[in-house]
């Protein structure tokens, strides 16, 4: 057993115990070891071995029968009925995901369900112990916007346990590369960041750079389109002119690139942004520097927020059905509960985007 620093050692051994029924190397029904055998293997006292076997009872991991020892819970049980659905969110205060949290509401309570409702912070750890979590549960179905849906998911198996139990489930907002078969609802980003694009080009930007996001595929689908805008105008695609940035950066990496882009005197006409948060803080960072939207530099930014409707500069971007989106995830997933197939889905599972013209953005022609 390995003891991390700042961990207890009932909480080291819960963990490790947990893994092991999580991952299937103990089985549902399987007797575990018992205490004495426990505090023998892992050099710990049995109140230590209490301890840890107390949280996993607690958690439904495992069951206590008395004279008989510890057993992994058979939780491959009937769902059907439960009228519980969990819905995982990278967030809940952020400007879309209030409205995307109405519509699967509205669409689940109308049939009769009940929301159990978790947020990661997009932390694929996170993720993971809320997935964790609702295996516990008598859910029915799932509907997940995936942490970080660029990087490779390390816990698939957690998703391949809810394949076991028949728990249905469906990717909102992206999708892990290795479960691009498994039910979702996107937006077209790679269309929707091309609509940006083109739009600054044919008000004659030439000098446009790209912020994006690294770690999720709406990140990666928007710049594609970006690319795709760029070379269909001929344009050479500049690396240096686009700024990736991490979760974990989001708050400085893209407005201090802009700030430094600035001060190096790059020729920049037009900024497409990943999100509509993003480009109003960098209109504000280009307002630092005495630059002004858009009559030195346009700017774009993508969702169609309220902020974007309601800032100083009005912002240009792609229209978000967030309550529309959030009513197709909850219509896939009630299609999945009821065992209709793809073949007979009526639900569709990519949303087109649409540009929304506003202030942020001129025209180069003619310009004095």
């Amino acid at each position: 057993m390995k003891i991390d620093k700042g961990k207890t050692k009932y909480y080291a051994l819960m963990e490790e115990l947990r893994e092991d029924i999580v991952s299937g190397r103990i089985k549902e029904g399987e007797k575990l070891p018992s205490e004495n055998e426990l505090s023998a293997q892992y050099k710990i006292s049995r109140h230590t071995v209490r301890q840890a076997l107390s949280i996993l009872q607690s958690e439904g991991f495992v069951v206590a029968e008395h004279g008989r020892g510890t057993f992994c819970s058979k939780r491959l049980q009937t769902r059907a009925g439960t009228k519980n659905v969990a819905v995982i969110t990278t967030y809940l205060s952020d400007y879309i995901f209030p409205r995307l949290i109405q519509g699967i509401d509205r669409i689940l309570t109308a049939n009769g369900y009940s929301i159990i409702l978790k947020t990661t912070g997009n932390s694929r750890n996170n993720e993971a112990k809320c997935l964790e979590d609702i295996l516990t549960k008598d859910i029915e179905g799932l509907i997940i916007e995936p942490s970080k849906s660029q990087m490779y998911c390390k816990h698939a198996k957690l998703y391949e346990e809810l394949d076991q139990y028949k728990i249905p489930y469906v990717f909102i907002q992206g999708c892990f590369t290795q479960m691009e078969d498994k039910p979702h609802i996107l937006m077209d980003d790679c269309k929707g960041g091309y609509m940006l694009t083109k739009h600054l080009i044919e008000l004659g930007h030439r000098h446009i750079a790209g912020v994006f996001k690294v770690d999720d595929s709406q990140g990666k689908e928007r710049h594609k389109g970006y690319v795709k805008a760029l070379q269909e105008a001929g344009i050479l695609y500049d690396p240096d002119m686009v700024i990736w940035f991490h979760t974990e950066d989001r708050i400085s990496k893209p407005t201090n690139t802009i700030a430094m882009m600035v001060d190096r005197h790059v020729l920049m006409d037009g900024i497409v942004c990943y999100n509509d948060q993003i480009a109003l803080e960098v209109i504000r960072t280009l307002r630092s520097k005495g630059l002004e939207v858009p009559k030195d530099i346009s700017v774009v930014g993508y969702d169609n927020s309220l902020i974007a409707q309601d800032s100083r500069v009005r912002l240009t971007t792609i229209a978000h059905p967030q309550e529309k989106l959030g009513e197709m995830a909850a219509e896939l997933l009630l299609e999945k509960m009821r065992g209709i197939s793809d073949e007979e889905s009526m639900i569709t599972r990519l949303i087109e985007p649409e540009l929304i013209v506003r202030e942020s953005t001129r025209s180069r022609f003619n310009q004095i």
